[in-house]
């Protein structure tokens, strides 16, 4: 857990295209209708990806644990949209090796469509 720090965070953005979309309908097997004006919201869960990439890659990094997450949506967001998620240190415990940090994605605009926290086990992370 050394160069851990509160306060530290990490960010990356993605625009999930219509293949994408196609892609996750055939994987899951659901069959996403399109929300207003024909636009097709993302599904949760790949919003939740952009968290758990953040933390096995960025921060924490590699041979984080995920133990926990919390996420309340509070918008959405469509698909060739570029959506902006953000993981930042609000706690460290290295007695037990563990962090939390705060998750926030945002939509093009700026808006936060999904907010939570996650809790993470960060003893053998290689930064």
């Amino acid at each position: 857990m050394k160069n851990l720090e509160l306060g530290m965070s990490a960010s990356c953005s993605r625009t999930f295209s219509e293949g994408d979309r196609k892609l996750f309908m055939k994987l899951s097997g659901e069959n996403y209708q399109p929300g207003e004006a024909g636009k097709h919201p993302i599904p949760e869960p790949l919003i939740g990806g952009l968290f758990s990439y953040l933390l096995g890659t960025e921060l924490p990094g590699f041979g984080t644990n995920y133990l926990k997450q919390l996420m309340a949506f509070t918008g959405k967001g469509y698909y060739n949209e570029t959506l902006t998620a953000t993981v930042k240190i609000t706690r460290l415990r290295p007695e037990k090796h563990l962090v939390n940090l705060e998750t926030i994605c945002t939509n093009s605009i700026g808006e936060t469509i999904c907010h939570g926290e996650a809790l993470v086990l960060a003893k053998d992370v290689k930064r």
